[in-house]
């Protein structure tokens, strides 16, 4: 018997891995957090599996289902939003699994971020303008941020941000960052990204809280911020430059394939 934390990925069902939908559709029991998984994730679940919702669960209640799934040789689909490392609330769950000796997996998802350059067609590390990406948040009631990792201090990078629960305190955001980015340095308010009521606000530090008042969003957006999202300029890469050399290939020289026989 095993715990898998699955990856759901950022909101379309599609966007799962072939490795997690598969564990979803053979575990007999589906822990999913509702409010950020689609149901469409899920259903995949046999159909005489026993799927719950744990957002209204608490952490003990969550594993005293593993538990006794574990007692009944009943692998468990612990299926969390985007990819299970990041703000995933898993790191306690595996620790309290480890007090009673159940095995478990963790199988990726992908993250949000990811979701959201994907919708806009950015790649988000662009030659000579940003090759940092940096995943953060805000204190908030939750959490506090432990020393040294303030906006104040990651904005001095000028990397490109990725935002976490952060919605609620965009004064706190432009302030934190605009000494170092300016207040004109692009911004995309991404709400819910890659579900079908998906929204994505092209702003500026400047300009992203009255914007986000404007369309009423005050959760469940991630606050991208960097120069990629209004660059259009930019060298190409050294990749596929014909007279950059590396191991598999020879600068100036283009490797022909010939035919057996």
């Amino acid at each position: 018997m095993s715990v898998y934390f699955i990856g759901a990925g950022p909101g379309a069902p599609d966007l799962i891995t072939v490795r997690g939908l598969r564990l979803i559709e053979r575990c007999p029991l589906c822990l999913y957090a509702g409010s950020l998984v689609p149901e469409e994730i899920v259903q995949a679940a046999p159909a005489d599996a026993v799927v719950k919702d744990t957002a209204s669960m608490h952490l003990d209640d969550i594993v005293a289902d593993m538990v006794a799934a574990h007692h009944n040789g009943r692998d468990v689909a612990r299926v969390h939003s985007g990819d299970p490392s990041i703000y995933g609330a898993v790191a306690e769950q595996m620790r309290r699994l480890d007090d009673h000796n159940i095995p478990y997996e963790v199988v990726p998802g992908v993250p949000a971020f990811a979701g959201v350059a994907a919708r806009l067609n950015t790649e988000l590390t662009l030659p000579e303008i940003a090759q940092t990406i940096i995943i953060t948040r805000t204190a908030g009631k939750a959490s506090s941020m432990p020393d040294g990792e303030q906006l104040e201090i990651l904005g001095q990078s000028k990397a490109t941000l990725a935002i976490h629960l952060s919605v609620r305190n965009l004064n706190y955001v432009r302030q934190a960052l605009e000494p170092h980015y300016g207040a004109d340095c692009p911004v995309v308010l991404a709400y819910r990204a890659t579900w079908p009521d998906e929204l994505y606000i092209r702003t500026t530090l400047e300009g992203m809280k009255d914007e986000a008042r404007k369309a009423k969003i005050t959760r469940t957006v991630l606050i991208m911020v960097g120069a990629v999202f209004g660059t259009v300029k930019f060298r190409d890469s050294d990749l596929y430059n014909p007279d950059y050399a590396h191991v598999l290939r020879n600068k100036g020289k283009k490797k022909i394939r010939q035919k057996a026989g």
